[in-house]
């Protein structure tokens, strides 16, 4: 039977979306959030320990973001893990329009509702995130009717499924994590929308496309400062960039990057200490 490190974080002032936001970039396969403290899942085979927790959670008392810290680990049997899992599932209500929920879930949708049912498994996309809710509020701005996207890190898919919900022709999501990839196919099937969504295993480099109308990326700030170059080749002229998984402490190396690369400012929306930027090519 698969066994899983379990990391319960304790944090004063308690900070569950910040401390969550960057533990992602670990290979994590999971977060609940209890009242007091976060439960953070691996894979026993995964490389992520204390030490390299502990690392983060340094980064952000030297930021003076949290005061203090404290983690308890545990490992944890496959069937404890699912049950935890599931029971840290709720309905999630993104706007007037957005409304999240896992299959195991019932929801009535209320008229003018689009109800997106997503089963996170082992992959970053649950719609509890400001990041993710960030972009879903900007894609509602900025996906016009038949235009083509392209969705770089996409995780579970939402942001894919939303898109096309919301009227776009296509979508090309990419991620180079494999059970990213598996459980993107299975959302957009549960959606009805994968023959709308073309997904792909790897980096926007794989992506052979070079004229899409709208680039969403929610990754973090050294990922999104390494692939603007690539960001702009895949774009049409006068085409739309939408990037979070950003503090707003990033904004500043974000801005002048891109600034660079040659794309201007729209606007910026923020969500407690994240941020969405969007861009004009």
């Amino acid at each position: 039977m698969k066994n899983y490190n379990v990391f319960k974080i304790y944090s004063n002032p308690f900070q569950p979306d910040l401390i969550s936001g960057l533990l992602w970039e670990l290979e994590i396969t999971g977060i609940t959030e209890e009242e007091n403290h976060l439960i953070i899942f691996a894979d026993e085979k995964a490389a992520v320990s204390e030490e390299r927790i502990n690392k983060y959670l340094e980064k952000l008392k030297s930021e003076k973001l949290i005061d203090d810290y404290s983690i308890v680990s545990e490992l944890l049997p496959d069937k404890n893990w699912n049950e935890l899992w599931e029971k840290g599932r709720e309905v999630i209500r993104i706007s007037d329009k957005f409304v999240i929920k896992p299959t195991f879930k019932e929801y009535k949708a209320q008229p003018g509702e689009i109800v997106l049912t997503i089963d996170p498994k082992m992959s970053f996309g649950t719609g509890e995130h400001q990041s993710t809710k960030l972009i879903i509020k900007l894609l509602e701005k900025y996906v016009r009717p038949g235009i083509c996207l392209l969705d770089v890190g996409s995780g579970t898919g939402i942001l894919s499924i939303a898109a096309i919900k919301l009227g776009a022709a296509k979508t090309v999501a990419v991620d180079n994590d494999e059970r990213c990839y598996e459980n993107c196919i299975e959302n957009c099937e549960l959606n009805s929308v994968n023959c709308k969504v073309k997904i792909v295993r790897g980096e926007i480099s794989n992506i052979k496309e070079n004229n899409f109308d709208l680039i969403i990326a929610n990754i973090h700030k050294d990922v999104l400062l390494n692939i603007a170059d690539q960001i702009i080749e895949k774009l049409k002229p006068k085409g739309i960039v939408i990037l979070s998984g950003l503090l707003l402490t990033d904004k500043e190396d974000i801005e002048e990057h891109y600034t660079k690369t040659g794309f201007e400012t729209l606007e910026i929306e923020t969500m407690d200490e994240w941020i969405a930027m969007v861009l004009k090519r």
